[in-house]
């Protein structure tokens, strides 16, 4: 499953980085829960949020049975 995931990530990253900023995998926890961290102009835009739920934690769901949800950590 951390595999999918990451493969789910590397697909998203380049939207991400054409408006300056990036994305890391951090962790998949035992609940479903997947971490990632935000980086350059990621990093307090306000958009942050709405890109988390409706991009980045939509196209987990999707494709990766057993994803519950995303969080960002610091």
């Amino acid at each position: 499953m951390r595999a999918r995931v990451e493969r789910v990530l590397e697909l998203i990253r380049p939207a991400v980085q054409a408006d300056g900023g990036d994305i890391e995998f951090v962790d998949l926890l035992p609940d479903g829960t997947v971490q990632i961290r935000f980086h350059g102009a990621c990093v307090g835009c306000p958009s942050s949020t709405m890109t988390l739920r409706a991009g980045i934690e939509r196209n987990l769901k999707n494709h990766v049975p057993g994803v519950v949800r995303l969080e960002s950590v610091d």
